[in-house]
């Protein structure tokens, strides 16, 4: 099966199970209030569905439309806009009926799935995988330096020793926490031996977004080639595992950080001259790179990569560690989406797709879809009318003002986030085509 079907099977089971939990999220609570549910639908029927069974008072069903589920609860404004059920008098199970705080749980029921959900799928991973990392010690020839960060006092060879005082689990995460995280200090063991503790500047994170510098840090490895795929334009060359390769174009390349560099400098589509040792004797071949530059050639790595196993107990604090992680990482990085450059970079279906592996991977399908769960999360609470945030938002200030706003202003309120919400989901999707169609 080709990997853009695995993807989007992935994808349609993932979003199908988050989507089917999330409405539960609203069902429930809804059900426990005494409060009526006319249909409960995983995507949307627009003018029909593939499937639908009343029980009940509800009706459940399939669309045939995959861009989300619902749940219609009586006497609520919401996507159905259904002026005439809303123009008679309130019924008492109708949602408008209840109290406030019980029409605010209804309304958080499916964010608070997607967030327990995400933490919990963390969880079972780390108690069934447990997790990989490379410590200071399994990386013994450090790390190589993007030139930029050289200026704050980093080195070829540098070992970090510890980010805000502590050591790093896993000493890869580097760039990551410098992205994501407020680093202060990172302190480091040169080559010659001696520490020094760096101290890096407040808007670290937004210098490495603008300048997409997003990799300062990568392991300082010999440029020895330890694979290469078959029919990639290094195997068509000629090139062979176990070559070192010595220049590109005629300059030397004395780390696999260095081939990088100056393979990105070239033109793409342009034969490269790469020399290269092999049984102590230097050889020139030409190579013309793929579309987006890469050769086909893989680095004989230089670090150990240890694993840890962890019991349930373990598996509960350190699952709800990772998911917290992942939450405020992802809040973190959110302020990028309202730059030029951020804007261009936002995915829709496709982008969310693309997180899932080529071939079927059981630990990185829930990985993913932990990760999309929490994003669910986030995305949902934003204080948009039409989403679960907006409503929060009103019953909030109906809280604290100690009344309703009235129907005409919710209905209009209603129409207006529905028509940001499919102006973003047309941007983002947008995107995604562009991106496909021009390869940027």
């Amino acid at each position: 099966m080709s990997p853009f079907f695995v993807k989007a099977i992935q994808l349609l089971l993932s979003l199908s199970i988050l989507i089917v939990l999330h409405e539960l999220g609203h069902f429930i609570p809804a059900k426990l209030f005494k409060t009526r549910v006319e249909k409960f639908y995983l995507f949307f029927d627009v003018k029909f569905s593939l499937f639908k069974k009343k029980i009940g008072e509800t009706v459940y069903g399939i669309g045939w439309l995959p861009l989300g589920g619902y749940v219609k609860i009586s006497g609520m404004i919401d996507e159905s806009m259904d002026k005439e059920q809303m123009a008679g008098p309130p019924q008492p199970w109708e949602f408008r009926s209840k109290p406030a705080w019980q029409r605010l749980i209804i309304m958080l029921g499916g964010v608070t799935v997607n967030i327990i959900l995400g933490f919990l799928i963390y969880m079972a991973i780390i108690y069934t995988w447990g997790i990989s990392y490379v410590g200071a010690e399994d990386m013994p020839n450090g790390f190589a330096v993007e030139e930029s960060f050289k200026k704050y006092g980093f080195e070829d060879g540098d070992r970090i020793m510890a980010v805000n005082g502590e050591a790093l689990e896993d000493v890869t995460d580097i760039n990551h926490y410098l992205f994501m995280r407020d680093v202060e200090t990172i302190s480091v063991l040169h080559q010659n031996g001696q520490e020094e503790t760096i101290n890096i500047p407040e808007d670290i994170g937004t210098t490495m977004f603008e300048s997409g510098v997003l990799r300062p840090f990568s392991a300082l490895m010999p440029p020895v080639l330890d694979s290469i795929i078959k029919g990639s334009p290094a195997d068509k060359s000629g090139l062979q595992e176990g070559d070192k390769i010595l220049s590109l174009n005629g300059k030397e390349v004395k780390y696999w950080s260095d081939f990088n560099r100056l393979k990105a400098k070239d033109t793409t589509n342009v034969a490269m001259n790469v020399t290269y040792l092999r049984d102590d004797v230097e050889n020139t071949v030409q190579v013309t790179p793929d579309e987006d530059g890469t050769f086909g050639v893989y680095p004989k790595t230089n670090f150990t990569v240890q694993h840890k196993n962890y019991s349930f107990v373990e598996s509960i604090s350190k699952g709800f560690d990772f998911g917290y992680w992942t939450l405020h990482d992802y809040v973190a990085q959110f302020k990028y989406v309202f730059t030029k450059k951020g804007a261009s970079q936002v995915g829709g279906f496709g982008a969310i797709g693309n997180l899932f592996p080529d071939a079927w991977d059981w630990r990185a399908f829930w990985g993913t879809t932990a990760f999309i769960s929490i994003i669910l999360a986030f995305m949902n609470i934003l204080p948009i009318p039409a989403l679960d945030g907006g409503h929060v938002m009103f019953l909030l200030y109906e809280i604290i003002a100690g009344r309703k706003p009235n129907d005409k202003f919710m209905e209009y309120a209603q129409l207006v986030g529905f028509i940001i919400l499919i102006a973003l989901l047309l941007f983002a999707n947008g995107n995604d085509i562009y991106r496909a169609i021009t390869g940027k």
